[in-house]
């Protein structure tokens, strides 16, 4: 096995041509692309990133990738593959690290998507295949700080990466570096690993870890609940539908997927607002299309 694959290294310039330098360590000889910063003689040591790129060439590399091997960064997810794992940037021009599947969750709609983030490092295996592997639990243990001052945090909105998927809940990694715990009962869709999800402080545990809660504030929920209810009656042709406060609960969840405790909530809103009103055993906009067919 190459030791020195995904590392920083120092080698000697053994020969040239008009693209590339060759860089000779350990027995090896990597190619590195000639810019015009960089003036080699023969016979200078040089010192670079090595690996082997997609067309499988042994090349060095002075812009150095902060993901290495023994040493964990955050990388970029670009693309999936079912029966491989996913693929993440980590600034090499012609590379990316593969995390195999064997390491993401057995459920594949819980994998990270383009756009989310990994904390990763690089493994080499007996055939010189560089892989990106996943730091592990202990090692955000030793990076995070421990929250102190739950009177200061309570309440507070804050950004964190999902890093564990486990049946008792998720684990995040919070941009402030303190770690965070969601709940399944404080969350409506479990986040997937890798995605970057925003909530709330709702308190801190006695590890220093912060109970974060995914779900709307109260009023943020009524807004939002009322918002969707407002969209629907501005899309019907009649703009009504056959939905009050007396409405069954299950009716109700099955056709807005709320409860009937929110959908009340988002009715008084809007009735406050004198945006609706209920009549008949419907629920109408006030300008509604049958209002002014009517006049």
């Amino acid at each position: 096995m190459n030791q020195s694959l995904g590392t920083v290294v120092t080698g000697i310039v053994t020969d040239e041509n008009d693209k590339s330098y060759f860089i000779q360590k350990d027995g090896v000889t990597y190619k590195l692309a000639k810019t015009e910063e960089t003036n080699y003689e023969l016979g200078d040591p040089v010192e670079g990133f090595v690996y082997i790129s997609m067309n499988k060439d042994f090349v060095m590399t002075q812009t150095i990738p902060n993901v290495q091997a023994g040493k964990f960064a955050w990388g970029i997810v670009i693309d999936t593959r079912k029966d491989l794992g996913v693929f993440v940037d980590i600034g090499l021009p012609d590379k990316e690290m593969v995390v195999s599947l064997d390491e993401l969750p057995t459920e594949k709609h819980l994998w990270p998507k383009k756009g989310d983030q990994l904390l990763i490092g690089i493994h080499v295996d007996a055939k010189d295949r560089m892989w990106g592997t996943l730091a592990p639990e202990e090692f955000y243990y030793s990076i995070a700080k421990k929250a102190t001052d739950e009177e200061a945090l309570k309440n507070k909105n804050i950004k964190g990466t999902a890093f564990r998927l486990k049946v008792v809940g998720t684990y995040l990694i919070m941009e402030e570096d303190y770690l965070g715990f969601v709940h399944p009962s404080e969350r409506k869709d479990e986040p997937r690993l890798g995605e970057v999800v925003e909530g709330r402080v709702i308190g801190v545990r006695e590890d220093g870890i912060l109970n974060i809660s995914l779900m709307p504030r109260a009023h943020e929920a009524i807004e939002d609940d009322a918002g969707m209810l407002l969209a629907i009656l501005e899309r019907t042709r009649t703009g009504s539908f056959p939905y009050t406060d007396k409405s069954d609960p299950e009716e109700i969840k099955e056709r807005f997927g709320i409860s009937k405790g929110q959908f009340k909530r988002a009715l008084g809103n809007l009735m406050r607002q004198r945006k609706i009103i209920q009549i008949d055993g419907e629920t109408r906009l006030v300008e509604s299309p049958i209002e002014n067919e009517s006049e």
